[in-house]
């Protein structure tokens, strides 16, 4: 009887090129041998997953949303346009946003997807946001009437001076009150007026469209509302000053 070593040595090249392990397929550049689809610790690596590959008009939304849920500034439908290559054009795009927001509206969530002047954006329903500030350790910055009555006069009568201003309000506006706009970010000078002594002009901005949710100027709410809410703002501050001098 042959031994083991004899029946290996006595069997033929071919026989011995059949048996032959076959060699591991090369793998990629920069992949280490030992690693393969598995980390070096011994766990199983993620395994990478393919692209989507849009067929459907489902999945250019579900990019979409993506995007959208995912950005923290508004995007544009020209922003959005540059997702997809071929671009498959702005009336689409406005097509699949629209129903993105008719879906999130009909599902009741507590976020909505909202068209700001800079954009569309996903953005937290102010029937909600009661409840998300109690989250927050900073309060949120208080403006007194003085800067709210000046803020108005801006957005429902820019551009303007400040002593367009002054005559409107019976009286005199600090530069604090303009500045605490402008440093938020709601004001800016837009221009001088043609007068002895060039008045800047006054107007407000895209962020402050953006900050209070407004695609244009033609969405602010009537005068009388906005006279309501100050009134609010005062009744507030009264009924908060007093409990902190009881407490």
């Amino acid at each position: 009887m042959l031994k083991p070593e004899e029946t290996e040595a006595a069997a033929g090249p071919d026989e011995m090129r059949e048996s032959a392990p076959e060699p591991s397929p090369p793998l990629p550049d920069g992949e280490a041998a030992s690693g393969g689809i598995y980390s070096d610790s011994g766990g199983e690596a993620p395994l990478a997953r393919a692209p989507l590959r849009l067929r459907e008009t489902a999945d250019y939304k579900r990019v979409i949303e993506t995007a959208l849920l995912s950005c923290p500034a508004p995007l544009t439908v020209s922003a959005l346009r540059m997702l997809f290559e071929p671009d498959p054009g702005p009336d689409f795009v406005r097509r699949l946003v629209d129903e993105l927001r008719a879906e999130w509206e009909a599902a009741g969530r507590g976020i909505e997807l909202a068209q700001t002047a800079a954009g569309w954006r996903f953005q937290t329903r102010l029937e909600y946001q009661l409840y998300l500030d109690r989250l927050k350790n900073e309060k949120p910055p208080r403006y007194s009437r003085a800067v709210m009555e000046t803020l108005a006069i801006i957005a429902y009568r820019q551009p303007v001076t400040r002593g367009d201003i002054e005559d409107i309000r019976g009286v005199a506006v600090s530069t604090g009150v303009l500045k605490t706009l402008e440093s938020r970010g709601w004001v800016d000078i837009v221009g001088h007026r043609d007068t002895p002594g060039r008045p800047a002009l006054f107007a407000t901005t895209r962020r402050f469209l953006d900050d209070m949710g407004l695609r244009s100027l033609t969405e602010l709410p009537a005068l009388p509302e906005i006279e309501r809410m100050m009134d609010l703002v005062d009744a507030t501050q009264i009924e908060t000053d007093a409990a902190a001098s009881t407490g």
